[in-house]
């Protein structure tokens, strides 16, 4: 398991949508983390906005995304926690044809090892609507680090093995 560095890596197309009713892009450290490891990693960071904490709002971004054909994922970040405005994973639910479940439970065990019983209180989810992954991750620095490091940076990877999600998008509209 892990990279085969004799398979060739396939940069994917992302976009990045951090949901906060009190953030603006100079203060998104989370979404900076997150911008900074995209990059690095060789893949293009295709847009990068802020949402509020309000589902027609999120979801409305969420289908102007993907729709577009130059974006392959989205990434999201905050609005997956418990609060009455924490409405994440319930713009995912309009716009998702299908759910990802091992994502947010992969998170969590996860996040476990860095806070503890308190990764209970994470809705990290993701989704695939029309051919597009989303992943909606908690808003902390820690959240982003441990779900972009310990999972995306992998799963997005062409040449992770045994099996990655780059390999899937091709049939990812098959009906």
């Amino acid at each position: 398991m892990g990279i085969d560095e004799s398979r060739t890596f396939k940069p994917v197309n992302i976009a990045l949508l951090t949901i906060s009713d009190t953030r603006k892009l100079a203060e998104d450290t989370s979404g900076d983390i997150l911008a900074d490891r995209i990059k690095l990693a060789g893949h293009k960071l295709v847009a990068r906005e802020i949402s509020r904490d309000d589902k027609n709002e999120i979801a409305a971004h969420l289908h102007r995304w993907i729709d577009d054909e130059e974006v392959d994922a989205v990434i999201t970040t905050g609005g997956t926690g418990l609060t009455g405005r924490d409405v994440t994973p319930e713009a995912l639910d309009r716009v998702k044809d299908k759910d990802i479940p091992g994502f947010g439970e992969l998170f969590r065990w996860l996040s476990f090892e860095s806070i503890g019983t308190s990764t209970i209180q994470s809705r990290a989810c993701a989704v695939i609507a029309r051919g597009t992954y989303i992943f909606a991750l908690p808003g902390s620095n820690g959240a982003v680090k441990d779900g972009w490091d310990k999972i995306l940076a992998l799963q997005l990877d062409s040449r992770h093995r045994p099996c990655n999600f780059v390999e899937l998008m091709p049939r990812l509209r098959e009906r």
